[in-house]
This record gives structure tokens, C-alpha cells and sequence, in this order.
């Protein structure tokens, strides 16, 4: 889809635009590193290396990147409330109490840092057992190994522009583990930890460091910060890879526009917006490459009643500790439930009602209120109705949330998209409708062309997978349907107004507004101000719950009308005029056909095992998934979708390890010397424009003769990794394809005037293998052996 293809501009004092939100937002890293004392460890006698301390990445030097017992009381108005109790009634407990009580008692700063990225303290993850890091686990050995690994995530997080080398780790590690260093250094590299990002060292060491191995060919389904970190990750692993993306843009659900007229401007973000947690957050990494500027979000959030008066403070506080109460009684029962009947499940927003009756909470018009105000927050944190979710696992992400400031980025989030897409071989404009996969790999179909590859990775969002658009053959599995079925897949929306002057003030981030209507709490009850971070007067409205099923179905222009009714209903009385804005956007990320809907979360009956079993590979691993769907640890957010990224990389390649042929097997040699062959005969093209090069048929001469079409996707800075795609064309149609200007074009006349599609090098048909066998024929001096078939070429040419 466009950027354009839902903009509805509206004429009247306002532009208005239909355009899709955001799924739970990012961060960066506050890593501090220190020299240990600790046995495997070098001591300052030895030579050890010491790190540089990391320069904090939030913007407040009060922040620390520690973990720490979740507050007592939850903060009533950050974006997601921090829910206590789910570490107190599940078998996460002893997780949560190794990742948060008393932690700074049992661990050196390389441990807490290792913490904060997502690693226990005492144990190893599910992904270093079965990427067999130690021989045994358990013991000594495996101690040793996590001081070990723990330093070298420390060594990196302290200069992350910088990267880190495996000679350096063990100047630093004593030598006699050694094989440590190997495995864990090789672990952390292979799986994302480490040596990833955007700055330019690193983008320079990645091309060279797997000395130029090349492996099979990734097709990845989808641009989004899944697919793009995955792309990247593949790429430095060796592999040949394409991307396809329906959109004419990158990013999915992370999207930022440019708003603008008299004389004003701003960076709007309509999908990931506030990075939530920059502490151990990879995100916040890329921040600090990039030398972004973070702006932390103000905790202050004064709350207005329906007629602009400010809500009383006492009044405040009361019902917040009363809603805490609430869901303190809920997860009460929840553990009762669980331990005596096991599979039961009720919505969340059943039970609370029916203890807010109990207790007589709430009763009050203000207070009511009030206390919807609240729900309204639960419900824009988890995208969906509390009618919706899950009372036994709603939070059950909760024991890893990544501690620290909320930030905003200045210029918005696509900084990081722009920067990850960076020279990644993208085909825009293909929505992918069909994966065939089998034993010999697989063929997707996209936007009316063939792809094939060895294996294929989908990061398309969780609607887009429960609507059923893409076809896969075979169907997947019965247990991945029924988990597709079971996660929920919500709805937020925003409306961006632009406004000639900042008529709120400049104190504050966020304000909220309290509602009379029941059933539209959610529209319209927090504003998140851009002004001190998007270069203009920018207000963005959050619509959650049933007002952002509503909002959908109504136009844009009474959807603004709305909003400014709200904001002149809160400044007016105070003698503040709310001026028109100067150009408003509303999103609709339920009716885009690219995602149907903004993130995901635990409906009822769901757990968070079904986040698991959507991330599990099927056809005996030709087919894998990735997105903030498949992050049991960090859905709904965009560094779960990062994460999971790097998450099936590392599976990808492991797989391709596991494949590789055994010395007795040659088909792998077969196809290499094919390929080799090719390549040879297109170091003398016939005719070469941009990333397109052809051989005509040395038998005939005349405009219809056939001729073997090459073009090379990735580009230079993919020289080891490139992937080649073929077509079989009239030589007349080659040089008309010639005279066209820029690949992208040439591309859509391809396709669209000459019907073909581009195959990998198995794909060519068998009037394809005789017009190679005929070239070759006539090219004798392209095969000498060692270096002469190479010679010989350039020596012709």
C-alpha cells in the first residue's frame, strides 16, 4: 500500500488524513562497566583491558540501569502501567525474583548489565542450550561461562560504535578459558548481542567478518524492524537475501510523516511512538550510534474533567490506590483459580466490574470517571477491550519489561528505520500472496513474480496472518492455526493535529481527559504533546478501547471536529482560544490491509505459550516467523519485533548448519559449479544496464532470438552476499528494457508490460539450459582452470 492510498485530504480551515498507529514503542541503555574482581578475569597485573564507563543514555542523569523491585504502587499515567502482580502468582516467580529482588546484593555490573539486556543471572537461556554454549549444563563450567559472557556484553555496551573484537575479550579473560570465550563470544555475535547496529565501524566490520562465506538464499516477507534487523543479520552471516514488502515504503506498523503549512512544521509518528524502557533495549543502542538525542517523558500528567475543570488531587489519589486494589483482588483470585481448576479463563474487565460492585468502588459520577479513565489506560496499553483480555495471563510479559525513562525521539522513530533499510535489497510494491515450501526449498509469489529460495521468513503482523490473506502450501500446522486464532491482535488509533501556535504549554508531555460515556472512555483520553521534540506545535490524541472500533467508521473531518471539541472543552473555560489546526491525520490501522489492526495481546483462553508456538519454524525448517507476535518476552512492542529479528537469524543459520552438505554429498557442489559457470559468462555481458545484464543467443542474430536476463539484487555493498534472479527474454525486449531509465522502472516494465518473472538459477526452464549450453559453446576461453577462466575473461573483455 502508499503512503497515499488511505490519505483523505478534507478542504475546510483543516487537512485531514486517513493514514495507520502504533504497536508499544522502544529504548535505549544506561550500561555501566566496571572491572570485577572475579578469577577469570585478568586483574590489572595481567594487562587486562578495562572498559571506558558508557555514557548513560537517558537524557536524566538520575536514571539507573539496576533492576529493581517493581514500585509498590504502579505510576498511575505512564504509557504501560507497570502490573506488579503477575511475579506473585505464576511459576515466573523465581525468574522475577532473580531478575528484580535484591539483585544488586548477588551481582558485579557486568551481571546487571547482562540482566537489563534479557539473561539470568544464574542460569543460561533456552537459546544458549540449544546452541550447546557448554558441554554440560549446570557445574562449574557453565559459572564460568556466564562471568564470561557477562563480560563481554559489558565490553560492547561501553563503546557500542566500536566493534569488539574476539582478541580483545581475551586480553582480558584468562587464558586458560579460552574455549569460553570462543563459545560465548561466537553465541552473543551469532545471536545479535553484540556487534550490531548502525554505526558506521560496525557496518564495515560486518561485511568482512564471516570472511565472505556464502550460503543459501532468505526470502524475507515484510520490511518492518523484524524483517529489516533479520535482513542485516543475514546478510553479515553470509546469506543472499530478499526482501518483500506490499508497501511502497519500510517500517510496517513504524511510520512517521512530515506535517506542515503556514509557516509550521513537525515529525508526526502514526504507529511506534514512545520508546518505553530505554535500559538493555536495542533500540536504544541504535539511539546511541546515531547520536540521538533522547527526551525523556515527563511523569506530570494533569487530568481534566468533561467540563476543562482539573481533576481534584484527593480525588485522584484515592481512586488510583482503589483501581490498584481491584486488580490486586483479581490477581488474588486469578492464583486461586489457577491452582485449584487450571484451565479456567475469564475476561479481565468481567472480574474487575464484579469486585468494583463488591467493594462498592467507585460510585461516585467523578470517581467513576476517574476510575474509566484508568481502564481506558489498561485498555491503550494492551490495544483491545478489557472485555477482551485474558484474566489469568493479560500481563504475563510483565516479569521482562525493560526498566527505564520513557523517551520520545526527536524527528520520530523512522530514523531507525531509515538506517536499518540501508542498502537492503527491497522489493517494494509486493504484497505476498502464496509460500510453497518443501524438502528442496521454497517459492513465494508476490505482486504477480515468482521468488525462490532455500527458506523463507515471515514478519508479517499477527491480523494479517488471522485474515487468512496469505496461502500456505502446505497449510501450516493445526497447532499454529489454533494459536493464530487464540492471540488477540488490537486496535489503537491516533489523530496528529498540527497547530499554527503551542496553545498547551511547554511544562508538560502528556494531559488526559475524563469522559461521561461509558463505552467512549477511550476516545480522546490522553494527548501526548511533540512540541519540545517534533520542531512544531504537535498534539497527538490516543483513541483505545471500543471509541477506536468506533472511530474507524467515522469520517475524518467529524473525527477532528471531535478532538478540537475536546480541546476547546478543556482550555476554553481557562481563557485559552484553541486555534484550528493547521494540518490534522487520523490513522486507520484496523482497515489497512497491510496490518488489520495495531498489536497484539492475550485474549481470553490465550497464554503467553501461543507467542511461542507463532515463533516455532515449520517445514522442517523451510519456513520461519518473526514480529513483536512472536516475542513471548516483549510483545506489542518494537524491540520485541527487533529482538525477534535476531531471534531467527541466529535460528536461520542454524539451520543452514544443520543442512550443510556432509563430505560424501555433492549436489551442493553441483549447483555451486552451475552457478560458478554463470557467473563466468556474465563477466562478458552481451548488453549491461544498472543491475541488469544480458547474454543473447550466439546462434541467431535477430530481434526475436532468445536471451538470458541477469539482475543482481543487493548491490555493491552486498558483493558477497548478492542474490541473482533470471528471466528469459526476446532480444527486443531486452534492448527496449535498456532504453528504460532507473531499475525500479525497468522492474514494473518487466513485470507489468512483459508478464515475466524473475527465478533463481534452478527455475530456468529448459529452453533457459539450452541457451546457456549454446553460449558456453561459444565462449571456450571462459573455462580454464585456476585462475585462467578468470583471466581469460577480463583479457577478452
Amino acid at each position: 500500500m502508499s503512503d497515499t492510498t488511505n490519505n483523505a485530504p478534507v478542504t475546510m480551515a483543516t487537512t485531514t488524513t486517513v493514514e495507520p498507529p502504533p504497536q508499544q514503542p522502544l529504548s535505549p541503555v544506561n550500561d555501566v562497566v566496571t572491572s570485577p574482581q572475579n578469577p577469570i578475569l585478568r586483574n590489572s597485573s595481567e594487562d587486562q583491558t578495562t572498559p571506558e564507563l558508557a555514557v548513560p543514555d537517558s537524557p536524566d542523569s538520575s536514571s539507573t540501569p539496576v533492576p529493581t523491585r517493581p514500585d509498590p504502587v504502579p505510576q498511575t499515567r505512564k504509557r504501560r502501567r507497570r502490573k506488579k502482580f503477575f511475579t506473585e502468582l505464576t511459576a515466573a516467580t523465581s525468574l522475577a525474583r532473580t531478575r528484580r529482588n535484591d539483585v544488586a546484593k548477588d551481582c558485579d555490573v557486568d551481571a546487571l548489565i547482562a540482566i537489563s539486556v534479557g539473561f539470568p543471572v544464574d542460569s543460561l537461556t533456552e537459546e544458549e542450550i540449544e546452541a550447546n554454549v557448554v558441554s554440560t549444563v549446570g557445574g562449574s563450567e557453565q559459572s564460568n561461562y556466564i562471568i564470561v559472557r557477562n563480560h563481554i556484553l559489558a565490553r560492547w555496551r561501553s563503546d557500542v560504535s566500536v566493534w569488539l573484537t574476539r582478541d580483545s575479550v581475551l586480553n582480558s579473560i584468562r587464558t586458560e578459558h579460552k574455549d569460553l570465550v570462543e563459545s560465548a563470544y561466537r553465541f552473543l555475535l551469532e545471536h545479535g548481542y553484540i556487534n550490531f547496529g548502525v554505526a558506521p565501524e560496525i557496518k564495515a566490520s560486518k561485511l568482512k567478518s564471516f570472511g565472505g562465506c556464502e550460503r543459501e538464499t532468505v526470502i524475507v516477507m515484510g520490511a518492518g524492524l523484524a524483517g529489516l534487523v533479520a535482513a542485516r543479520q543475514l546478510v553479515f552471516m553470509g546469506f543472499k537475501v530478499v526482501i518483500l514488502e506490499g508497501r511502497t515504503r519500510p517500517g510496517g506498523r513504524v511510520k512517521t510523516r512530515k506535517l506542515g503549512g503556514d509557516g509550521v512544521e513537525a515529525a508526526a509518528d502514526f504507529g511506534g511512538s514512545v520508546l518505553t524502557g530505554i535500559n538493555g533495549n536495542p533500540l536504544g543502542v541504535l539511539a546511541r550510534q546515531l547520536g540521538l538525542p533522547l527526551h525523556k517523558v515527563r511523569d506530570i500528567c494533569p487530568l481534566y474533567m468533561p467540563d476543562g475543570k482539573s481533576v481534584d488531587s484527593e480525588v485522584d489519589s484515592r481512586v488510583e490506590v482503589s483501581f490498584n486494589k481491584l486488580l490486586e483482588r483479581v490477581c488474588k483470585l486469578r492464583q486461586a483459580m489457577i491452582e485449584e481448576v487450571k484451565a479456567v479463563d475469564v475476561p479481565l474487565g468481567t472480574a474487575l466490574e464484579a469486585f468494583r460492585r463488591v467493594y462498592k468502588v467507585a460510585e461516585d459520577k467523578e470517581e467513576r470517571m476517574l476510575l474509566n479513565w484508568h481502564l481506558a489506560n489498561l485498555e491503550y496499553a494492551n490495544a483491545t477491550l478489557m472485555s477482551n483480555l485474558s484474566m489469568a495471563y493479560w500481563d504475563q510479559d510483565d516479569p521482562f519489561e525493560m526498566g527505564g525513562d520513557h523517551c520520545f525521539i526527536p524527528g520520530g522513530n523512522e530514523i531507525f528505520v531509515r538506517a536499518l533499510a540501508e542498502d537492503l535489497p527491497i522489493f517494494y510494491d509486493r504484497t505476498v500472496e502464496c509460500v510453497m515450501y518443501g524438502n528442496d526449498g521454497v517459492i513465494v509469489y508476490a505482486g504477480g513474480q515468482e521468488f525462490r529460495g532455500d527458506m523463507v521468513l515471515c514478519t508479517v503482523p499477527l491480523g494479517v496472518l488471522k485474515k487468512g490473506s496469505i496461502e500456505f502450501v502446505p497449510e501450516l500446522p493445526q497447532r499454529k492455526k489454533d494459536a493464530i486464532h487464540r492471540l488477540g491482535f488490537g486496535l489503537l488509533n491516533k489523530v496528529a493535529l498540527l497547530f499554527p501556535y503551542n496553545f498547551w504549554g511547554g511544562n508538560i508531555d502528556t494531559f488526559g481527559h475524563l469522559s461521561e460515556d461509558l463505552s467512549m472512555r477511550g476516545e480522546f483520553f490522553l494527548f501526548y504533546s511533540y512540541s519540545s521534540v517534533s520542531g512544531g506545535p504537535l498534539l497527538i490524541a490516543l483513541v483505545a478501547g471500543e471509541a477506536a472500533i468506533r472511530f474507524e467508521m467515522m469520517s475524518p473531518v467529524e473525527s477532528v471536529r471531535r478532538v478540537l471539541d475536546t480541546l476547546r472543552d478543556i482550555f476554553n473555560p481557562k481563557g485559552i482560544v484553541v486555534p484550528n489546526p493547521v494540518q490534522s491525520v487520523c490513522t486507520r490501522w484496523g482497515k489497512d490491509h497491510f496490518a488489520y489492526g495495531s498489536y497484539s495481546y492475550v485474549a481470553v483462553g490465550s497464554s503467553g505459550d501461543d507467542y511461542d508456538i507463532l515463533a516455532e519454524s515449520v517445514g522442517d525448517g523451510r519456513v520461519f516467523f518473526a514480529g513483536e507476535a512472536t516475542s513471548k518476552q516483549y510483545p506489542a512492542t518494537m524491540h520485541g519485533a527487533f529482538l525477534s529479528g535476531m531471534r531467527e537469524a541466529a535460528n536461520i543459520l542454524r539451520e543452514a548448519k544443520r543442512r550443510s552438505p556432509t563430505p560424501g554429498d555433492t549436489s551442493s557442489n553441483i549447483t555451486t559449479m552451475e552457478n560458478d559457470e554463470l557467473n563466468r559468462l556474465f563477466m562478458r555481458p552481451d548488453l549491461t544496464f544498472g543491475s541488469f545484464s544480458a547474454l543473447f543467443d550466439p546462434k541467431l542474430n535477430d530481434l526475436d532470438s532468445s536471451s538470458l536476463l541477469r539482475v543482481k539484487i543487493g548491490g555493491a555493498v552486498l558483493d558477497y552476499g548478492c542474490l541473482y534472479l533470471y528471466a528469459l527474454l526476446s532480444k527486443k525486449q531486452v534492448i527496449e528494457l535498456s532504453q528504460v531509465e532507473g531499475d525500479e522502472n525497468r522492474m514494473r516494465m518487466l513485470n507489468r508490460n512483459f508478464g515475466v518473472s524473475l527465478v533463481g538459477r534452478k527455475g530456468l526452464s529448459g529452453a533457459g539450459e539450452s541457451l546457456i549450453a549454446n553460449i558456453k559453446l561459444s565462449r571456450p576461453n571462459c573455462y580454464q582452470d585456476g585462475n585462467g577462466g578468470l583471466m581469460a575473461s577480463k583479457e577478452s573483455s
